[in-house]
C-alpha cells in the first residue's frame, strides 16, 4: 500500500516541477528585451532519476521483486533552478532564445497535462480501493 502513496507523491513532485518550469520559462520570455538578463532552467528529471536510483539501492525488500520506497523520501526531491551565465545571445548580454523557450514551453505543457492525467487516474484507483474496502 505504501507504494501507491509513493507513486502519487512522485506524480505530485512532477507536477510541482512542471509548474515551476512554466514559471521560469515565462520569466525568461518576459525578460527577452532586458539587457544583461540571463535565462534560467529548471532541473528535475535528472535529480529525480539519481534520487530514485539511490532509494532503490537503499530501499527495503519486502518480498521477492518488490522494493519498499516511502512517499516521505520522494517528497524531499525538489526541482532546482539554475541560471545560464555562460552564454550570450546578443551584444547587450541577454541570452534568452525565444525559439528555445517556446519549444520548452510546449514540451512542458504536454508533460504537465500527462502528469495531471496520471495523478487523476491514480487518485481514481485509490478512491475505488477505498470504496471497495467499505463493502
Amino acid at each position: 500500500m505504501n507504494w501507491i502513496f509513493a507513486r502519487t507523491s512522485l506524480l505530485e513532485q512532477g507536477l510541482n516541477a512542471s509548474w515551476k518550469r512554466n514559471k521560469i520559462i515565462a520569466e525568461n520570455i518576459a525578460n527577452i528585451d532586458t539587457p544583461g538578463f540571463k535565462a534560467s532552467r529548471v532541473e528535475f528529471e535528472s535529480i529525480l532519476a539519481d534520487a530514485l536510483e539511490g532509494m532503490v539501492i537503499q530501499g527495503k525488500k519486502t518480498r521477492k521483486g518488490h522494493m519498499d520506497i516511502g512517499p516521505g523520501s520522494i517528497s524531499s526531491i525538489q526541482p532546482v533552478v539554475r541560471q545560464d551565465t555562460k552564454t550570450t545571445m546578443r551584444m547587450d548580454g541577454n541570452n534568452v532564445d525565444i525559439d528555445r523557450e517556446m519549444v520548452e514551453l510546449a514540451e512542458n505543457i504536454i508533460r504537465f497535462n500527462a502528469q495531471a492525467q496520471l495523478i487523476s487516474k491514480e487518485l481514481g484507483r485509490i478512491r475505488t480501493a477505498v470504496q471497495e474496502g467499505r463493502r
